[in-house]
């Protein structure tokens, strides 16, 4: 079994140097690290978080991590603008020894790979959303389109 949980960054400031460099706004912040104690409350535990490294997402992720009291965090540039063939290609290649991995990162393609790998149809995974699937494999590189069922979606507005 492998699972992951598929999250969009939080809540972002509009202008930024460029779209890379945006940063979080206080809302998103704080959606953050509410979603960082649910995912604890929930018993969660990724042996890695991969996260894009624009700024946005990487503190998102920064933020997560540490509500999980965990440092396994590894930022990928490749993870920002990426398509979905090349965001399911990096599923593929994710290493074995992991069983559940998150990956924070944009929309769209955060949100058409949860529905491309998933049982599901959810239109928008929301900033700060969490969109859990399990899949009944022992390689990643078995994921494919439908594989997985979804076992979590939760997002700011729910609470």
């Amino acid at each position: 079994m492998k699972q992951i949980y598929f999250i969009r960054h939080a809540k972002s400031e509009k202008d930024g140097k460029t779209d890379f460099d945006r940063d979080l706004s206080q809302k998103g912040k704080n959606d953050a690290k509410e979603a960082g104690k649910f995912l604890k409350k929930s018993k969660i535990k990724p042996d890695m978080i991969f996260a894009s490294s624009a700024i946005r997402a990487a503190k998102t992720a920064k933020i997560i991590a540490g509500e999980l009291n965990t440092k396994k965090l590894e930022f990928k540039e490749e993870l920002y603008d990426i398509t979905l063939d090349n965001f399911v290609n990096f599923i593929k290649k994710i290493d074995d020894k992991y069983k559940c991995v998150m990956i924070i990162a944009h929309n769209p393609t955060i949100t058409e790979a949860a529905e491309y790998l998933s049982d599901s149809f959810i239109t928008n995974l929301p900033t700060c959303g969490i969109f859990g699937v399990e899949f009944d494999i022992n390689s990643f590189s078995d994921i494919s389109e439908d594989s997985g069922e979804a076992i979590m979606f939760d997002y700011p507005k729910m609470h």
